[in-house]
């Protein structure tokens, strides 16, 4: 699973919005787990949040999202679960302003992915100073789990970095 994640979708450029709010809560869900931990769940994640519709999301009651706490498909932290209203109801705000998520989370990167050259996985860092600004506008505009550390993650999850090492065949191809 993970390796299909890697060689399937890891580092892709992504332009969908609706793909771009579900890799936003999905990497928000990971903070303090693995990511393996999420790909297992992402079907239940899916199932439980309406496949990130984020209009659906953002229309959710207090007692849909307490009764999600019992639903082991998915990380049952109520802060993780509340998150996913908070965030679509900021997205869909940004999405307003912006004319889409899209057009607002890559001027990050000026709209091109940034291509890095690291020989070791030693070398990618944990957060750099765009996924620095990104964490402080996200969080100024009301998104939760959106920390500096989570926002780079996600920027090398949605293809606006490219963080495959020299020697990975995903590094080639997505240049």
């Amino acid at each position: 699973m993970y390796q299909k994640y890697h060689d399937e979708e890891w580092g892709v450029a992504l332009h969908d919005d609706r793909r771009l709010f579900e890799m936003l809560n999905l990497e928000g869900a990971q903070a303090g787990l693995s990511w393996i931990t999420i790909l297992k769940k992402r079907q239940g994640y899916r199932a439980a949040f309406d496949n990130f519709e984020p209009q659906v999301c953002a229309a959710y009651s207090d007692e849909y999202l307490e009764s999600l706490r019992y639903d082991a498909s998915i990380i049952r932290n109520k802060l993780k679960i509340y998150s996913v209203r908070t965030n679509a109801r900021a997205f869909l705000a940004v999405a307003k302003e912006f004319g889409s998520f899209d057009s607002y989370i890559w001027s990050f990167v000026d709209h091109t992915t940034i291509i890095n050259n690291f020989k070791s996985l030693s070398e990618v860092p944990a957060f750099t100073a765009q996924s620095d600004r990104m964490s402080k506008d996200l969080k100024r505009r009301g998104f939760k789990f959106v920390g500096s550390t989570i926002c780079y993650a996600y920027m090398q999850a949605v293809g606006m970095v490219n963080d495959h090492v020299r020697d990975c065949f995903r590094h080639k191809e997505l240049v």
